[in-house]
C-alpha cells in the first residue's frame, strides 16, 4: 500500500471528489461570500467537487461545457478539446501524423455528446450570465490542460471580471500554463511526476448523469433558500 504524500499541506491521495471539492475550497476562502461570485463545473467529474466549493463559498454553481478530443486509438490522451461556444484547441503532438478526416469525425462525435448533455443538464434553464462576475471554474484535475484551457477561452468570451480556475491536483507545467489565460490558477496540489488525475484519488469512478443533475438541483435549491433567508432577514 503506497504511503500518503504531503504536497504544500494536501494530503494525497484524496478520498474522493466531494473531498477534494472541501479540500479546493479552504484554498479559495479568500473569495467567499463575494457579490457577483459564480461557480462553473465542467462535467461531469468537475461538478462534484465544484459542488464542494460552491457551498463552503456560498455562491451559486452552474455547468461550462467541455468535451476532450481523445486520439484515435488511444482515446485516453487528449489532442485537443471543444468548449461551449465554438471553441476548439488542439495539442501538439510530436511525432504523430493524424488524418483531418479522423479528427473532424472526433470533434463531429464530440460536439454532438457535448450538446446532448447540455440538453439534458440544463433542460429549460438558461446558462447563468457571466458578464462582470468573478467566476471559478473547476475541474477534478488537471493533466494536459486541455479542456480547461478551452473553457477559460470561452468563457472570456462572455466578459467575466475576472476568471479563476481551481482544481485539487494538476501537472505542474498544466498549471502554470494556465496562469497566461486566467487571473488566478489555484491548483491546491502539483504532485511530481504527475501521470494521471485518478492516481490522486482513492475512489475516481465515473461522475454520472444522474448525480450531476441531483447535485446541481441540489445546489440551487440550496442558494434559493439562502437568498430567501436573507431578504426575510
Amino acid at each position: 500500500m503506497k504511503a500518503p504524500t504531503i504536497t504544500r499541506d494536501i494530503t494525497l491521495p484524496l478520498n474522493d471528489r466531494r473531498h477534494a471539492g472541501r479540500v479546493l475550497a479552504n484554498k479559495l476562502a479568500h473569495h467567499a461570500g463575494q457579490d457577483n461570485l459564480l461557480v462553473l463545473g465542467l462535467p461531469r467529474g468537475g461538478v462534484p467537487v465544484a459542488f464542494e466549493v460552491a457551498r463552503a463559498l456560498q455562491a451559486p454553481l452552474d455547468i461550462f461545457m467541455v468535451r476532450k478530443l481523445g486520439l484515435p486509438g488511444h482515446e485516453e490522451y487528449a489532442m485537443g478539446a471543444i468548449a461551449s461556444g465554438g471553441v476548439r484547441i488542439m495539442t501538439t503532438l510530436p511525432g504523430l501524423n493524424i488524418a483531418s478526416s479522423e479528427i473532424a469525425e472526433v470533434v463531429a462525435r464530440e460536439h454532438d455528446e457535448l450538446v446532448r448533455r447540455e440538453q439534458l443538464y440544463r433542460g429549460q434553464r438558461p446558462p447563468l450570465s457571466l458578464e462582470g462576475r468573478t467566476v471559478i471554474v473547476v475541474d477534478d484535475g488537471l493533466a494536459t490542460g486541455a479542456s480547461m484551457r478551452a473553457a477559460v477561452l470561452a468563457i472570456r468570451q462572455q466578459r467575466p471580471a475576472r476568471l479563476v480556475v481551481a482544481v485539487p491536483v494538476g501537472a505542474q507545467a498544466s498549471c502554470q500554463a494556465l496562469l497566461a489565460d486566467a487571473d488566478e490558477v489555484v491548483c491546491a496540489a502539483m504532485p511530481c511526476p504527475f501521470r494521471a488525475v485518478s492516481l490522486w484519488y482513492k475512489a475516481f469512478g465515473q461522475t454520472s448523469d444522474e448525480e450531476v443533475l441531483a447535485l446541481l438541483d441540489q445546489a440551487r435549491r440550496s442558494h434559493e433558500g439562502a437568498l430567501k433567508a436573507i431578504h426575510v432577514s
